[in-house]
């Protein structure tokens, strides 16, 4: 049989898919996916050519727009060796007008064969892209591996009906991009993505499978441009049933957090700093520190916009995370797919109690990719209460009981009955500040790591995703009878390392979360989290 004659992957069943793209054959990315590829790329060359050219292009066009000037002023472009010089002193304007239109001809060609060479299909196992002209490349991803599906939203790609949908992948750079699909396409995609990744069967409910009437193109057109405004202006996910668990950021927190923090003190040191040198006849650092305070202020405007319009919310498919004021990003974790979550608090923040959450996740990017630090913070800045909703999202399993140990003990703590097993006296050298807050508890279902007292955090460690823990001891550690407790995961912004525990306590949590792993490994059903053998479906 040959390759051509090979049957290919099975089809997702009809009864889990509801877009025409599902259907397991291959199908094309949108047909403006060139021009926002590549015409942005041409408009912004276009741009800077007009630019540096246009006392140049005035002065051969329209000659009588150039302001007066005296004529042993006027550029003469009669000679030298620039081209331009000699299409004009040869009068080659034709030439030069089809050797541009040769050259664009070739790269609309390359942008339109780029596109007609780029698809992607969804089968019953697994979401592939081929893409390539000369140099081929396939990419899958395996629907039991992926960690989240993030739908992105660029501000111009909004405004004509477009999104990109990114499947995150097990593994570094593993991620597949649809790049860029109609958005009410790539709304359906993902829904059927995470459907089919969960076991999920989909019921028959005529809401789900009704069809939207035919409507003209410039009807279409029309209702893409108002949804991309009014996207712009309220948003574009719906909303979920349970508004309660909703958790949004005020601007005023959002922008107050920034302001209190160690860069804006990095940085008002630095502004006094060029002031005193300034005042003192010493202008060199303003020319040194002027670049590095102009970038500083772009990233903290940029890191504003970015967390504006933040919101986290449950999803039957896991918790959606949305982000971002012009560029709008949504990011759906399905349950089980965190490795580790730390909450924080900078000494700065304190007074007025704010927190941040950051998780341990697989982002299937490259470790250079800066969208993979982006995601790793799930709560930005958040009141107590946020961090307990959004914990709670994360962590829907974790039993009751042991939320006093997270919330009360953990974050707060340590309290009178404290139950951490904290750094003891004799060790306090190591710890001279933090001894009776840094501490390790362990329970059935997670790993809690305290530490810290100006900058408190707390590591919470799902077991049934440990991978390891280990516990080393140095040479003074080995006088004082303590040892060091590190957990293995996925690597990422959470510190899963604890120092300076008695030495035979920090064996009891070896022992004890060495059970507990093997326990909740056995249990755990979150790859499948909608399927009938899931955790989620029981009792």
């Amino acid at each position: 049989m040959s390759e051509a004659d090979a049957p290919g992957p099975p089809a997702p069943p009809p009864t889990l898919v509801r877009s025409p793209l599902s259907d397991g054959e291959w199908h094309r990315m949108h047909p403006l996916t060139p021009l926002m590829r590549g015409g942005l790329f041409l408009l912004v060359i276009g741009g800077f050519v007009v630019a540096n050219m246009r006392d140049r292009l005035m002065a051969v066009f329209v000659p009588w727009m150039l302001p007066d000037s005296p004529e042993d002023e006027i550029p003469d472009f009669g000679g030298g060796g620039d081209p331009i010089d000699f299409v004009i002193a040869n009068n080659l304007y034709l030439v030069a007008l089809l050797v541009v239109l040769a050259v664009l001809t070739v790269l609309v060609g390359g942008f339109y064969l780029s596109w007609r060479f780029h698809s992607f299909r969804i089968t019953g196992d697994d979401v592939e892209v081929r893409r390539g002209i000369l140099n081929r490349t396939q990419r899958r991803a395996p629907l039991d591996r992926v960690q989240g599906v993030n739908l992105t939203r660029p501000m111009i790609a909004r405004l004509f009906g477009m999104a990109k949908l990114e499947v995150v992948g097990a593994g570094a750079d593993a991620n597949v991009k649809l790049e860029y699909l109609s958005t009410a396409n790539a709304e359906a995609v993902r829904a059927d993505i995470l459907r089919l990744a969960s076991g999920r069967q989909l019921g028959t409910s005529t809401a789900d499978g009704a069809r939207t009437p035919a409507t003209s193109p410039v009807a279409a057109l029309g209702q893409t441009v108002g949804r991309g405004v009014t996207g712009l202006i309220q948003g574009d996910e719906p909303e979920v049933d349970e508004p309660e668990s909703v958790v949004h950021i005020p601007l005023g927190r959002l922008i107050a957090s920034h302001v209190i923090s160690p860069g804006t003190v990095w940085l008002l040191a630095a502004l006094t700093a060029i002031i005193v040198g300034v005042v003192n006849s010493t202008p060199w650092l303003l020319v040194g520190f002027l670049p590095a305070l102009i970038g500083f202020g772009v990233y903290w405007v940029r890191s504003i916009t970015r967390s504006m319009r933040y919101a986290i919310a449950p999803t039957p498919d896991g918790v959606r995370i949305t982000f971002g004021l012009l560029t709008t990003v949504t990011e759906i974790v399905p349950p089980g797919r965190v490795h580790a979550i730390e909450v924080s608090q900078s000494i700065l923040w304190r007074p007025a109690g704010w927190w941040t959450v950051t998780v341990n996740r697989l982002s299937g990017s490259s470790s250079g990719d800066g969208n993979a630090e982006q995601f790793a913070t799930v709560l930005p800045v958040g009141t107590r209460d946020d961090v307990e909703q959004v914990l709670r999202l994360l962590l829907p399993d974790l039993p009751e009981s042991t939320w006093p140990e997270v919330f009360r003990h953990g974050i707060l703590g340590p309290q009178a009955d404290d139950p951490y097993t904290n750094t003891p006296g004799r060790a306090r050298l190591l710890r001279p500040l933090s001894w009776r807050r840094n501490g390790v508890l362990t329970k059935p279902d997670v790993l809690l790591l305290r530490r810290g007292i100006v900058w408190r955090r707390l590591s919470i460690l799902p077991l049934a995703r440990l991978q390891s823990i280990g516990v080393s001891q140095g040479p003074l550690a080995r006088a004082l009878s303590v040892a060091g407790i590190r957990a293995h995961t996925i690597t990422g912004r959470v510190s899963t390392s604890l120092g300076a525990i008695d030495r035979d306590a920090a064996l009891g949590v070896f022992d004890d979360v060495e059970s507990g792993v093997l326990a909740a490994a056995a249990s755990d059903r979150t790859h499948r989290w909608a399927g009938e053998d899931s955790g989620h479906d029981q009792g």
